[in-house]
């Protein structure tokens, strides 16, 4: 699963700098001392790096990959407080002196130059995340026509003896956790016990730590098949499995949605290399189907997911952020705006790319860029979300398709029935006799339209929230519209006007298809 690439450096000899005028290979050893860190410290502070579990078992699955993996395994294996978790690939593996230079903490230097395909940077990555879930790591790796070779560190083991001693065996009774590794030609098994930071002492019959166990499985699955989602989708892809269930991709751009608009393509140059930005204005809900919509919201939600997707040679680095450009928020109006970045492995350093692999910033030569597509985007988005897939303004004032309508006045924003709609109109004139009763009883609906708890509803349970019709079956709308049209010719509206204002009126202009089946049948009435 490791790779030689991202944990293991070939060093070249710089050019020796001078201190004091004197080259630093003449300075002699009564000018210096040689402060190497304390073991047992250092270690413990290579758990402090913020990871979680979800975050850390992505940046092994990178080593993984860059070994060309085409399989990854995950376990994850409840037994109380020996738990364990165990990540297991068919890359090319390591040799014995590959595997000890890869579990060097600080292995691989982050400004040295870099295969394009790297996903590694610091030679941090395998032992800071481990680490950071884990108080004893233990990795087996076998090359092509080589032995498997093991290595392990025990946080608890260097605690006591002060040094860093790099184990040469599993633990006692972890062997078998390792067997796999015995039937396949080359790879690389990451081993995970002591699991202090996810499960703690829990016993073994503990149901509620057992559940939480669990649901980091599902939580795990979730961010890996949106961080890998590429690899995850070629045609020669990448299999992950968690276990023995096969992780599918999560695409945050809905490419399949027929609705997704793909803004244009602006590649954007920074010292000589290229940023590739795609804006997307995903659809709104009412124009794709509840289970795809309820899909596109993530891990987190759609107000969560709005933003830019910073990727790293395919690799997702941030989910959903404003990038802090212009002082965007995450904003309602804006959920359905999604930007994908590619970035080239080079430019880690210039866009402070962490070492979690999940924070990026982007330099300040790109920021107005990235804020103009980042407004443009916003804008398109907040039209698509206020006027339900249609860029219509309601305010237009030959346009009374719409029923209510929005006033300011002083200073208070409320709502109002169109006196002007047409089937309002053919209501009040066929009912002389009860439009000042009609007229009284839509004064009180006007009066008492619930904004506060249409708000407070939008805001706790966004998508929950019925589009109009929904849930009728066809044969009532197309009686809704049917008796609609006759209103309209009653009222003495011509045919051709009265489809016109048929097609444009709301809610009936997302149902064009049934609107003709009506038509259609009004005119072999009208033929016979």
């Amino acid at each position: 699963m490791l790779s030689v690439e991202s944990e293991v450096t070939i060093w070249s000899t710089p050019a020796q700098p001078s201190i004091m005028g004197l080259n630093t290979n003449d300075i002699p050893k009564s000018m210096y001392d040689i402060a190497e860190p304390r073991a047992s410290a250092m270690i413990e502070s290579l758990r402090a790096f913020g990871y979680n579990v979800q975050t850390a078992i992505a940046d092994l699955i990178d080593n993984s990959i860059t070994a060309k993996a085409r399989n990854i395994w995950l376990s994850f294996c409840w037994d109380g407080a020996n738990s364990y978790i165990s990540i297991r690939d068919d890359g090319h593996g390591m040799t014995e002196a590959q595997l000890i230079s890869a579990m060097r903490p600080g292995s691989q230097h982050p400004l040295e130059e870099r295969d394009p395909d790297d996903l590694g940077r610091f030679g941090l990555g395998l032992k800071t995340a481990s680490f950071s879930q884990c108080r004893r790591l233990t990795v087996a790796s076998r090359s092509k026509d080589h032995a498997v070779a093991i290595r392990r560190w025990d946080l608890d083991y260097v605690n006591q003896v002060d040094e860093w001693r790099l184990l040469h065996t599993p633990a006692e009774g972890s062997a078998q956790k390792l067997n796999d590794l015995e039937i396949m030609p080359y790879g690389t098994i990451v081993l995970w016990e002591c699991l202090d930071r996810i499960v703690g002492t829990a016993k073994t019959d503990d149901q509620k730590a057992q559940d939480d166990f669990l649901e980091t499985v599902e939580v795990v699955e979730n961010h890996l098949a949106m961080v890998f989602h590429r690899f995850l989708e070629k045609r020669d892809r990448l299999k992950l499995w968690i276990n023995h269930h096969r992780i599918e991709p999560w695409n945050p751009f809905l490419l399949d949605a027929q609705a997704t608009q793909i803004l244009p393509l602006e590649p954007l140059t920074f010292k000589g290399e290229t940023v590739r930005v795609q804006p997307y204005v995903l659809p709104h809900h009412s124009k794709i189907d509840p289970d795809t919509y309820n899909k596109a919201a993530g891990l987190n939600g759609w107000n969560a997911q709005q933003g830019f997707y910073v990727y790293r040679n395919e690799r997702l680095l941030v989910a959903g952020d404003w990038l802090g450009l212009g002082g965007y928020r995450k904003d309602e109006h804006c959920k359905l705006a999604r930007i994908q970045v590619d970035l080239p492995n080079s430019m880690d350093s210039d866009w402070n790319i962490d070492i979690k692999k999940s924070r990026a910033r982007p330099p300040a030569l790109l920021k107005a860029d990235l804020k103009r597509i980042a407004g443009l985007t916003r804008k398109r988005a907040t039209e698509i979300y206020r006027h339900r897939g249609k860029v219509v303004a309601r305010q237009t004032p030959t346009n009374y398709s719409y029923l209510w309508e929005q006033k300011v006045k002083h200073g208070k924003t409320f709502y109002s029935l169109n006196q002007k709609h047409p089937m309002l109109e053919a209501v009040l004139s066929q009912s002389a006799d009860l439009a000042p009763t009609l007229k009284a009883l839509l004064s009180i609906i006007e009066e008492t339209v619930p904004v506060p708890l249409i708000i407070v509803d939008n805001s706790e349970h966004p998508y929950a929230q019925a589009q109009p019709f929904e849930g009728v079956n066809t044969e009532e709308l197309l009686k809704v519209i049917t008796q609609v049209l006759d209103t309209l010719l009653k009222n003495g509206w011509d045919f051709k006007d009265a489809r016109s204002r048929l097609s444009s009126m709301e809610p009936f202009q997302n149902h064009q298809d049934l609107i003709a089946v009506v038509l259609e049948q009004y005119q072999k009435q009208e033929d016979r």
